[in-house]
Formats: structure tokens, sequence, C-alpha cells
């Protein structure tokens, strides 16, 4: 039977950091994925690795720092996947910021960031805005242009997979997690791949199954604490009408949440949504009225999509965010940082992971690793992660 020191399950973005960030460590670690790398929400995504911006309204200013932070290092350690492009907000007589309001918003974005040179922002001058994609100028009074990233998020996990492969980690896909038996030395668990039913021994064992976590986590024996947690489905659609000069940071005409419409594939993205979601991770699907309440907003805003219909969507899907329990509060609000939750303190042998953002897989990485570090032998780094440069793979 092989032994491990790390098992992860979940070939999402998040796996594929603590695979990396174990390889890298100098541990031998394995991560079980059901079907493909990023085929859950690390595919569905917004596309972005940015600070949050809206996140500084409900006071997460150490999740904007980290995020902030983390596109940095993204930047200099994937340019091939990973791309600055400038944001745009309009501002017009009816939204509910003013330009006053968003410049001191990223002017604290700016701060949190270091002054880096991409946390520049300013005004987009009147004769310029013929330019912006058609963007409807009518009560328009200000627009703000300030800069964040844009990514395949399928693609970075499939590099960070295969970089953490080269350093040694080891990747079985499709295989199946069945089950897991705590001891006192670790874990036993059982996979299948390949039509056979296979058994290993780990000193820890990671759960970073995403929205399938809570499934996962069924599975050990003896039963282990969930946090109170709620999957919430997000929404994106493609349609076939192209904005070209950068992303657009919208509010939604209904009820003022926060969308983004974007250049994707000689098309543009749409989303996204925050809608409860109470059934299976795997039956989740794009509902009609959240198609309908992302034409509308790119018919609010720009004059080429005024005619577009639902027959005019070339592409739709739904990812699904996990989020702590709302209590009535609606998902907009809720905190978006990682939640983190051991079997026992100190020498853990089951670490879960819920929730978290694309943009801070990386650092994510990093705390499960100190988490764990307690049930873990002392071996010798190979690397340090925010060195190993990730390449789009052909």
């Amino acid at each position: 039977m092989r032994t491990y020191d790390i098992v992860i399950v979940g070939g999402g973005i998040h796996g594929a950091g603590v695979l990396q960030a174990a390889a890298a460590a100098g541990h031998s670690a394995l991560l079980i994925e059901k079907s493909d790398l990023a085929s859950g929400t690390s595919s569905r995504s917004s596309k972005l690795i940015h600070g949050g911006l809206r996140y500084l309204e409900s006071g997460q200013f150490g999740l904007v720092r980290e995020s902030l932070h983390e596109r940095t290092v993204h930047l200099r350690i994937a340019p091939e996947l990973v791309e600055l492009k400038p944001f745009y907000i309009p501002i017009y007589a009816d939204t509910r910021r003013s330009a006053y309001q968003v410049k001191i918003g990223l002017a604290l974005y700016a701060l949190l960031g270091g002054f880096h040179p991409s946390t520049r922002f300013g005004s987009v001058p009147r004769r310029e805005w013929a330019r912006l994609d058609g963007l409807d100028t009518r009560q328009l009074r200000s627009v703000i242009r300030y800069y964040d990233a844009q990514t395949d998020d399928a693609q970075l996990t499939r590099a960070v997979v295969d970089s953490a492969r080269s350093l040694g980690g080891e990747l079985a896909m499709p295989a199946k997690f069945e089950s897991a038996r705590l001891d006192a030395a670790g874990v036993e668990l059982a996979y299948t791949s390949g039509g056979e039913r296979l058994r290993c021994r780990t000193r820890v064992l990671v759960n970073a199954a995403g929205p399938w976590a809570m499934e996962v986590a069924q599975r050990i024996e003896p039963a282990i604490a969930v946090p109170p947690v709620e999957l919430v489905q997000g929404t994106h659609i493609v349609v076939p009408v192209g904005v070209s000069r950068g992303i657009y940071y919208v509010e939604s005409p209904r009820d003022g949440r926060a969308v983004f419409v974007m250049p994707w594939h000689r098309a543009t993205l749409i989303g996204t949504t925050e809608t409860p979601y109470r059934g299976s991770p795997d039956a989740v699907r794009p509902l009609p009225a959240e198609e309908d309440y992302l034409l509308e907003v790119g018919r609010r805003y720009f004059t080429s999509m005024r005619a577009l219909g639902r027959t005019d969507i070339r592409e739709r899907f739904a990812g699904l965010r996990v989020l702590p329990a709302g209590g009535g509060r609606s998902a907009t609000g809720r905190s978006r940082e990682v939640i983190l939750t051991t079997d026992r303190d100190p020498h853990p042998r089951v670490l879960g992971i819920y929730g978290g953002k694309l943009t801070g897989w990386r650092a994510t990485a990093a705390q499960v690793l100190e988490r764990i570090r307690s049930s873990l032998a002392e071996r010798t780094r190979r690397a340090a992660t925010d060195e190993l440069i990730l390449r789009r793979l052909t």
C-alpha cells in the first residue's frame, strides 16, 4: 500500500495549489480528481485575478490586501496566463455610488496594494467615451478607469498541476474518492481508478472538493465537523457582441449588484449572478431568470446589445460558490475569506477547504501547509511557489 505525506481530493484550483505547495515543500503528495482538472467551479468563474474592489464595502480589507498581493505575484509568475486589463466603471445620474465615492474606494485599493503601478486609476476624458465599445452615454456623468487582471481559470489550474507534477506531485485522474478511515497515525483511504479499487495511506487528507466538499466529508469515519456553509450559484453567459477596450464593471439596473462585462474569445462574457442553490453540485445549470438578468445588464449599458435575447446566447455556464451560512443575509455581503477546518489540533489528520477565491489559491495553499505542518515530517524544500513560472499548456 502506497503511503503519502498528503493526499488531496479535488482537482480545482485549490486542490491544484495544495499539490504544488506540498511538492515544492518536498512532501510526497497525491491529487485525486474524479473527472477532469477544473471541471467544476474552477472553470466557471468570472476569469479574474483581482483584488475584489467591492469587498471594501463589507470591510474585508485583509482579503483585498492579500488578493492584490497575489495579483502582483500572478503577473510575475504567469505572464502567459494572467494579463493586466483596464476596467471601466461608468457613473450615470442614477448610479448608486458617485464618482467621488468610487475614487475614494480606488484610493484605498491603491493603498492596500502598496501603490504598485498596477493600482493607478483616473477618469476617462469625455472625448474618449465614444470609443468605449458602444457604451450608452445618455445621462453618463463620468467614466473611471482602473486596472485588474484577467485569466483563463481552467488553463491556470492545469498549469499549476503541471508545475506540481514537475516537482514530484502525483495525479490520479479520473479517480473517485470512496472512503477514508482515521486512526492514530493518519488516514487510510480508498478510491477507484480504471475500474480498480485502490487503497493508500496518508499523514493528512486535504478535502479540496469545492461544492462537493460536504459530500467528501460524509465519507470519512469517524465523522468530522463541517462548518455552516451554503452553496450559491453564479451564472455567466457569452454573447456574440464584442467588447475590446477592456472590462466594464457595472451595476445591475434591477438590484445594484456588481456585474462584469468583458472580452472573452472574440465575444463578450457577462456575469455573474448570486442564486441560493440546494441541489446536487452535479446538477447545477444556468436558470432562464439568471440569463434574463444578465441580458438586461448588457442591454442597459451597451447600444450594440439592445436587440439581444436568450436565443443569441452562444455559451452559458454556472458554478457554485461555497459561502458561510447567511442567516438571511444576501450572498453579496458575506465573507469571501476561505474557511479551513481540521479534525483536531494539533496534528490534524484531515483538513477541509471551504470557499475561497480564484485569486487566492496560492495563499490558501500556504495556509493549508502551515495548518498541517505539525503532522508532517521535515523535508528538504524543492522550490518556492512565488518563484515557479506557470506556462500555458498546448
